[in-house]
């Protein structure tokens, strides 16, 4: 169950995280939420920030609770692509989406606030490392894709 009481997959991927980037004047910018927390609007430990996630409900595919996701949580329907794993399904699907620079970000409940950052910004505020290594994945996968073209 998530903790607001709905129901989980059972098999994986059991949830999804869109790693939400614009172009920034300087350099790549990555969107990262703030979640609400016991510990109020001060708290930095693990789960404070991430980017926009969540659980992949029953009977749904794992691009349709991304896309459902990215709503909720930020209030956009962005074009997303998923970063697929070679290895064993991943308990979390990733997806990357390029947000305009103007994006209105329109947070839901479960976040009071929002930053954009540069990655090596973003990669020390995302905690456990699990958070980070994804963002850190997502973004050499986007840097490699656009090498190439």
């Amino acid at each position: 169950m998530t903790w607001d009481g709905l129901p989980v997959a059972r098999e994986r991927p059991f949830g999804c995280a869109i790693v939400v980037w614009r172009q920034g004047i300087e350099s790549r910018e990555f969107l990262l939420l703030h979640r609400l927390v016991p510990g109020g609007p001060d708290f930095e430990g693990e789960w404070a920030w991430t980017p926009p996630s969540g659980a992949r409900q029953p009977g749904e595919a794992p691009d349709a609770a991304a896309t459902r996701e990215l709503q909720e949580e930020i209030g956009l329907a962005l074009p997303l692509t998923p970063l697929r794993s070679a290895s064993a399904p991943a308990d979390v699907a990733l997806y990357v989406a390029q947000a305009p620079p103007n994006a209105n970000i329109v947070l839901d409940d479960e976040h009071d606030r929002f930053a954009w950052l540069p990655l090596e910004e973003a990669l020390p505020k995302c905690l456990p490392p699990v958070v980070a290594s994804g963002l850190a994945n997502a973004t050499a996968r986007l840097e490699a894709r656009c090498s190439a073209n």
